[in-house]
Parts: C-alpha cells; structure tokens; sequence
C-alpha cells in the first residue's frame, strides 16, 4: 500500500480516467478506477481509501448521489469531484453537501495535484485529531471518578443530571475530596464540552487582582494596566467558568460576582459598556458557606444564587472500600506499564486510617511507596509513619466492651484497633491477647497479618 495513500477513481470518461491515473500514480498515491457510481460504492463496501475523486455526471447514480452517499456511510474519506468547465453551480452544490473540493474538465495537472496533496493533508489532520481525542478521552477517563461504594454511585448520578442542565452549581467538599473532578466532569458531560472550561482559583489571586481577573480591564483602568485585557468570564463564553474556592472571595467583590450572574454582563474595569455573555458557572468551597453568611462573611443573596443545585463530595474515610480501586488506578498512573502488588496489610492500613488530606493524599503516599519501594510488592514496612500514627482511639474494657470514637469509624478501623490495643494490654502475649479477645489464637494471628501487624518488633510495621 502506498505511503501517500489509496485514492478511488470514479469517472465514464475512459481517456479522461487514464489521464487521472497516470497523474495520480506518478504522484506516489495508489489508484482503482471505477466507471460508473454503483460499481464505486461497491468497491468502497470492500476495500478502504483514503479519497475519492468522482465525475459529477456519470451514468445511472450521478456524483452527486456518489457524494452523498460517501459522507454518510464513510465520512473519514475525502470526496474531490470532476465537473465540466462552465458548470460552477454544481461545484458549489457539491461543496455544500460535504465534498472537499472540485476539479474542472480539462485537467491541470498541477492544480489537480495540489487539491489532491491538501485533501491528503486534512485527511493527515483530522486523524491526528482523532488520535489527540481519544488520547485526552483516556485521560479524561483515567482522571474520572473512582469508585463504586454507594456515596460515589449517587455522586456520578447527580452529576450525570445536572451535566443535562445549565443550572448553577456548588460543589462543597473537604479539600482533596475531588471538587475540581466534579467540576469537570459536569462540564465535560454537558452540551457546552466542546466549549472553554475555564478555572479561577479564588484564594491563589491577590485579592487586588482577582476583579480584573474575572472581568477584564481597559488600558490606563489602574497602574499596570498597560493594555486592553478580556478576563475570565469572556474566556469562558459559551463554556463553564468554575470558582474554585469561592469562600475567600471578598465580601465587596461578592457583590459584583452577583450582579453579573444576574444580569449575565460584564462590565471590565475602567469600562463603562457592559457586554453580554453566556457563561455556566461552577462554584465550589471546602468551607461553610452558611457560617461564612451567618458570621457576615459571604453575601447571603450570592450564596443563594450559587446553591441552585449543591452536590456534597463526600470525604475518603466515608468511602473506604474504594481504596483498593484508588490505589490500583494511582498505580497505573505512577508506575505505567509495571505490575506492583500489594500487600494486604497496606490495604488493611489504608482502611483504617482517617485519611484528613483524602484522595490527594492517597495518591501522594502512593507516590512515595512506589519511589522507595525495591521489589514488585508495596510491603507495609514502606508505611508513612502518619499512616501508622494517625490511627483511632479505641479504648478496650476488661469486661471486652469497646468504647467507639464520637467520631464514628468503619468496622475494619475498629477491628485493627482494638487487636493493637488488646496486643498492647498483654504486652504483645498473642495467647493472653487471643484470650483477652475472646478469639482462637490463629484467628489473632490471621487479623495481625492482614492489618500488617508485625508481632516481632511489638507494633505495626512502620519501617
């Protein structure tokens, strides 16, 4: 097959075909020439080109027809047509049902070569973007949100309900919940995708700036402003503009924010024209926002306007049995192409650790496992030390009954906890431990290596 590509020609003209033939070849490209429109078609049912050059008049089904038919059942393939000289109208129809370009009767050859190299180099183009697509649908998918304990399935069901709508929507969260993957999954499931998603960061912009920022400003508006500049909310026109950590914004640029979601205008500073624009805005905190209105902090007219539709990112420790599918897609992310075990106890250890930093710093002590790491297994002596340190309180009576945290935890938090803590009771007697908790002795030694507890050193593996 030619490097250059494949290219059907459909022509009646026998001599004329020829003459197209010997110019393609000659070119590089590889050529099949059909004589009428049906036998063309049936060539393209059984073999794949890249373009295909067809007379306008041709005997039974005309171009035209060729033409439509080719865009609908093949559209990847370029469609250059052949008209007599004189018959423009029908070029210009052919163009407006999808044909790349039009040659005229008699050929030059030179322009006809030309027309066929930019056909091959769009057709070049449109699979490279095809490529980058898919390359950024699997980021995207990668990126997208893992899990599926039920607070993650009636997350993805909001989001995939007000993806359908342009509603207003505040993601609240603890930080490293995820909030910014909410925002872009509403943005990227709804019909503005193809548009900007455009992201402030409300608490990293000098409170200064933060309203040119957003708005835009005109030449000679403050000291600096040396030019024109168009801020946020025109970069997002017709996409999503989203309001990370909209809590700290302050209360005088509150106002301004509101009126411009109420009038969807905005005007730049040092400009007195507004201009109209249609923007989707995403908003999302990790404070109280009702708090924030109660202590005189946040607009309560703006809250309102923001919490049209509010969607709650529950934090990890409310979702632990989506660690182990965490853990497997930071994995693939850090370790691409190797295959890394881990040891049960690990998981155990992820499972009962409270996780305040949440999936952000899963996936950073992930990181830090997979660097240090020497064999194919994340082993629990390459815990971070918070990990270990950062367990539950749980007091353990001689009577047995356990005293839970007021903060509620999941029952493996508990069980391992109340193993080290009986351990510790015992001095590390696993016998009198086992007794102490009411459990055969290989039961004990079971949940100490499933939680990576390790008996000879007198407490969890660490190091």
């Amino acid at each position: 097959m030619s490097e250059r590509g494949r290219i059907l020609v459909i022509d009646d003209d026998e001599s004329f075909r020829s003459i197209v033939e010997y110019t393609l070849k000659k070119a590089g490209y590889e050529v099949v020439s059909r004589a009428d429109g049906s036998d063309g078609l049936k060539c393209l049912e059984t073999d794949a080109f890249d373009m295909v050059v067809t007379d306008i008049k041709l005997p039974g089904m005309d171009g035209m027809e060729v033409l439509r038919e080719i865009r609908r059942r093949y559209p990847e393939t370029s469609v250059i047509v052949i008209t007599a000289y004189g018959s423009i109208e029908m070029a210009v129809e052919a163009m407006r049902e999808g044909a790349y370009d039009y040659i005229t009767k008699p050929l030059n050859r030179d322009a006809f070569l030309i027309s066929i190299e930019r056909a091959s180099q769009y057709r070049i183009l449109k699979e490279e973007n095809l490529r980058l697509r898919e390359a950024l649908g699997e980021q995207l998918h990668a990126d997208r949100i893992i899990g599926s304990s039920s607070a993650i399935t009636n997350l993805i069901r909001q989001i995939q309900r007000v993806a359908e709508t342009d509603a207003t929507v505040l993601i609240t969260g603890e930080t490293g919940t995820g909030k910014d993957l909410v925002a872009r999954a509403i943005h990227y499931n709804s019909a503005r995708k193809d548009h900007p998603f455009v992201v402030v960061n409300c608490a990293a912009i000098p409170r200064d700036l933060l309203e040119s920022e957003l708005f835009g400003h005109v030449k000679g508006a403050f000291t600096g402003a040396t030019r024109d500049r168009k801020g946020k909310f025109h970069a997002a026109h017709h996409g999503t503009l989203f309001l990370d950590e909209i809590g700290s914004m302050e209360i005088s640029l509150q106002a301004k924010l509101l009126r411009v979601l109420q009038d969807q205008q905005v005007t730049r500073v040092g400009e007195e024209k507004p201009t109209k624009l249609d923007v989707r805005i995403v908003a999302a905190t990790n404070a109280d926002l009702r708090e924030a209105v109660e202590a005189g902090k946040f607009r309560e007219d703006l809250y309102y306007r923001l919490n049209v539709v509010p969607i709650y990112v529950p934090p990890l420790r409310d979702r632990l049995e989506d660690i182990p599918l965490l853990v497997e897609h930071f994995l693939r992310r850090c370790a691409p192409g190797k295959t890394i075990r881990v040891h049960p106890g690990v998981l155990a250890a992820f499972k009962t650790y409270r996780w305040p930093g949440n999936v952000r710093e899963l996936q950073n002590v992930i990181e830090r496992m997979v660097i240090f790491q020497t064999g194919g297994t994340l082993e629990p002596e390459g815990l971070p030390p918070e990990i270990m340190t950062g367990r539950l309180t749980v007091t353990v009576a001689e009577d047995g009954f356990v005293k839970l945290p007021s903060e509620g935890a999941s029952l493996e938090e508990i069980e391992k906890q109340v193993i080290i803590t009986a351990l510790e009771a015992n001095n590390w007697n696993q016998v009198r431990a086992a007794r102490f908790l009411r459990i055969p002795r290989h039961i004990l030694l079971y949940r100490m290596e499933k939680y990576g507890i390790n008996p000879s050193k007198g407490r969890v593996n660490t190091e």
